[in-house]
């Protein structure tokens, strides 16, 4: 780069700073957040663990309720297992219900997971709380969503809430601070590769 090159990159960027420093300082507002991660695309349960692997590298306690992934075992849950003074990992569900094949038994579960999700809001130790595969829970009205709803906006106020799974109702999505849907591009199940250790699971 030129000298006039590298003076016109400078002084852009100088404005920018200045335009991001005043946007920043308006930003004053600190609270509990509820989050949704929803879409068809790959990820909404990775990010999720991904913001309870940064809650506990600050040293705050994070609890977590698995609705529907509970029989997997997953290299998150192995890794987050070793911090017990920082995680409560709570796997409820038995698998998908086209697996389990039992309505009664997997609403069973959604109900004990909830009862298990609703202690831990309640709690003031943990920072987090990841309620994973939620959605899917409410999808198939295993859980009536107007409890949930209820829950989650009476929660303490600096309490994180994170809910993913596909198909998110529109009830939770109104009342969210944060929701992320992922979009599907590509995904190697089409073309038939199975899921994979390290990957999926």
């Amino acid at each position: 780069m030129s000298e006039d090159e590298n003076a016109r990159h400078h002084d852009k960027m100088q404005k920018k700073k200045a335009a991001r420093d005043k946007i920043m300082a308006g930003k004053t507002i600190e609270k509990g957040l509820l989050i949704v991660h929803t879409g068809k695309g790959k990820g909404k349960s990775t990010a999720a663990f991904g913001m309870v692997f940064r809650c506990i590298g600050h040293g705050m306690k994070a609890g977590v309720v698995q609705f529907v992934k509970g029989a997997w075992a997953t290299g998150e849950r192995s890794v987050l297992e070793k911090f017990p003074e920082l995680v409560t990992i709570k796997a409820m569900g038995e698998g998908f219900t086209w697996e389990t094949q039992d309505r009664e038994r997997d609403i069973a579960h959604a109900r004990a997971g909830w009862e298990e999700a609703k202690r831990m809001i309640a709690d003031p130790d943990y920072k987090l709380v990841l309620l994973d595969e939620l959605n899917i829970v409410l999808r198939y009205d295993y859980l009536p969503v107007e409890e949930i709803i209820e829950t989650l906006r009476n929660k303490p106020a600096d309490k994180h809430v994170i809910v993913t799974g596909r198909n998110a109702k529109e009830e939770l999505i109104e009342i969210a601070d944060l929701v992320t849907e992922m979009e599907q591009v590509k995904h190697p199940f089409r073309s038939g590769v199975k899921a994979q250790m390290g990957i999926e699971f």
